[in-house]
């Protein structure tokens, strides 16, 4: 791809002056107090100042392009935010970034609107080539609907060897979780994993706080919701033998 089609923007937060003149911007002073009794313990959450990270702004029509590009920097902890093209398949990304960087991805765990076939198979072979242990995903009630006929496929492609879980749930949320050999790394955005004629726009970070808030969530519908009925691998089959008092 030529440089008319690409560019990049770095951005570098470290010179900021986030101060008001006399009046300066205080998270510390930012007090739940009277809200924070024992049934908003888990709504309100006090906001954390972080260190300023590098953060860098691209456009792109393909995910090979921006994993080639940003994937290291992606993976040394550097925020990316992209906007990219109708032509950008989601999937695709977490396919190139995981072959590009020979990675293997413990678990990788989304919410979508929808999702297209083309997706559906970058996450297959991303399974099939040992590039992602255990994929989760939820999909909204309003895309099973109205694609239910796609179901099989679904199945079909991604139920290997115990290691996919499928929910249907009324979201409208585009996160993707994805862990790597215990690094917590969130994308979300605008993008779903499928192609559209519209602009999209998605980020990528190293968070562990919003993973392991998007996780919480994502899991109860998971539980809840699943379609997939697991079998139970022998040394827990083997555990509940042995609890059980025979006559």
């Amino acid at each position: 791809m030529d440089a008319a089609h690409k560019t990049t923007e770095t951005i570098d937060v470290a010179p900021f002056d986030f101060g008001l003149g006399d009046v300066n911007l205080d998270l510390s002073a930012f007090d739940l107090g009277d809200i924070s009794g024992p049934q908003n313990e888990n709504r309100y959450v006090k906001p954390k100042l972080y260190h300023p990270v590098r953060s860098t702004a691209v456009k792109y029509d393909r995910a090979a392009d921006l994993v080639n590009d940003f994937g290291p920097a992606m993976l040394m902890g550097e925020r990316v935010d992209a906007l990219v093209s109708g032509n950008f398949i989601f999937g695709d990304f977490f396919e190139a970034l995981a072959v590009e960087a020979d990675l293997k991805i413990d678990d990788l765990t989304l919410s979508t609107l929808s999702i297209s076939q083309e997706n559906v198979d970058s996450l297959r072979n991303m399974m099939q080539g040992d590039y992602l242990q255990n994929l989760n995903m939820i999909v909204s009630d309003y895309f099973w609907s109205h694609n239910r006929h796609n179901a099989a496929y679904i199945y079909d492609a991604l139920d290997i060897d115990n290691r996919f879980q499928l929910a249907v749930a009324s979201v409208h949320t585009k996160i993707a979780l994805m862990l790597i050999k215990g690094r917590k790394f969130v994308i979300h955005g605008s993008a779903n994993f499928r192609s559209s004629r519209s602009i999209e726009a998605f980020t990528v970070e190293t968070n562990p706080d919003l993973y392991d808030f998007h996780m919480g969530w994502k899991l109860a519908i998971l539980e809840k919701y699943g379609t997939v009925k697991k079998s139970i691998r022998a040394g827990a089959a083997y555990d509940i033998i042995k609890k059980v008092e025979w006559k």
